[in-house]
């Protein structure tokens, strides 16, 4: 599976089951019904997965501080991912990204948006204020 596609399933179908099939550009995908795929409570906002009530639930269970709202290095540290720049610069490659992935600060705040439009897409609910 691709790191997008790790990233969305663990956030869109946190306890496991569906493998959600993230769209890169240019490609569309269906992503499997997160009730069906989860076998658990997944948190609903409008009959999306509440991405923030998902990420707030684990950013609280993982003992350390993580700031997920802005920075992709801990929205992947938060999801047990490699965060590394060699992690980042893979999923920079994978979302078609343009710019100079050796300016890792330019890099990392469109890859944290990239996720975040990746992730309603493909049936999360981002809150407002994380949207462009």
């Amino acid at each position: 599976m691709s790191l997008l596609g790790t990233i969305v399933s663990k956030i869109l179908h946190p306890f496991g089951g569906g493998e959600a099939q993230a769209q890169t550009p240019g490609e569309t995908a269906t992503t499997p019904s997160a009730d069906a795929a989860s076998g658990g409570d997944v948190p609903k906002v409008d009959g999306k997965v509440d991405v923030e009530a998902v990420l707030n639930d684990l950013a609280a269970k993982a003992g350390q501080t993580l700031n997920w709202r802005t920075s992709i290095v801990d929205l992947m540290k938060l999801l047990h991912l490699d965060s590394s720049l060699s992690a980042r610069k893979e999923l920079a490659k994978e979302l078609h990204y343009s710019g100079d992935t050796d300016d890792s600060a330019t890099m990392n705040v469109w890859l944290h948006k990239q996720v975040l439009q990746k992730l309603e897409e493909n049936g999360g609910k981002v809150p407002d204020d994380l949207k462009d």
